[in-house]
């Protein structure tokens, strides 16, 4: 397993297995919304496995042996004592948002997230960066100018940087002028990831803890989804 950091300075599926409601024994609960975003191949969608802590996200049917999330994708999970907040032990309540490839609409991710995002996960395949991705043009056409303040670039299948000897912390400098501007802009910073089957698994945890320190660099709080029409009634 390998997980490389790259650190700044200072039908829709539907799974809430848990509620906020408090659990009675005076430890709070924080609810961190994240929103996927990548392009198909992308390894999106296990990123948000390993972020949940489980194969929890479905793909569509599979065109050419790739398999394609056909619509949008929530699932919710509790991690009990997680961390400590001023200075008390609290849970935390992590929603997962995956959409698909093509442009995501932002009455789907107002519909699944109406109180808005805390963290914006962008995945990009390391080994196949010859085209510019879409990722950028979505966030901010979803979230307007700021989103880039509440972003994360995830970085998959870089054991293929590794088999053709390219060090991960050289690798951006070396990259499309396109990539080394997106990994500029993201406020939290770039995160490589390994393409192995087990890899979901082992690196939930690092996942974890750098969506959880860039909401706590936003005092927790979330990104508003921008252009909804109102005519559907949203």
């Amino acid at each position: 397993m390998f997980v490389h950091n790259l650190l700044k300075p200072r039908r829709r599926l539907v799974k809430d297995v848990v509620s906020e409601e408090s659990t009675g024994d005076g430890t709070t609960t924080l609810p961190l919304n994240v929103l996927l975003l990548g392009e198909r191949q992308s390894g999106r969608s296990s990123v948000g496995n390993a972020l949940i802590g489980g194969a929890v996200f479905h793909t569509g049917p599979s065109f050419g042996g790739v398999s394609v999330t056909s619509h949008p994708q929530r699932v919710c999970r509790i991690f009990p004592r997680y961390f400590r907040r001023n200075g008390a032990e609290s849970h935390l309540l992590l929603r997962v948002l995956d959409m698909p490839p093509a442009q995501p609409r932002p009455q789907e991710v107002h519909a699944l997230c109406p109180e808005g995002v805390h963290v914006i996960v962008m995945v990009v395949r390391a080994d196949l960066i010859s085209e510019e991705t879409q990722v950028e043009r979505d966030a901010e056409s979803l979230f307007g100018p700021d989103w880039f303040k509440h972003s994360l670039l995830v970085l998959t299948h870089a054991d293929r940087l590794k088999e053709a000897g390219i060090d991960p912390s050289l690798f951006l400098t070396q990259a499309a002028d396109w990539l080394r501007a997106l990994a500029d802009r993201a406020v939290g910073g770039v995160l490589f990831v390994d393409s192995g089957s087990d890899w979901p698994s082992l690196t939930g945890e690092p996942i974890r803890e750098r969506v959880l320190s860039l909401s706590a660099r936003n005092h927790h709080q979330t990104l508003p989804v921008i252009g909804l029409d109102t005519e559907d009634g949203i």
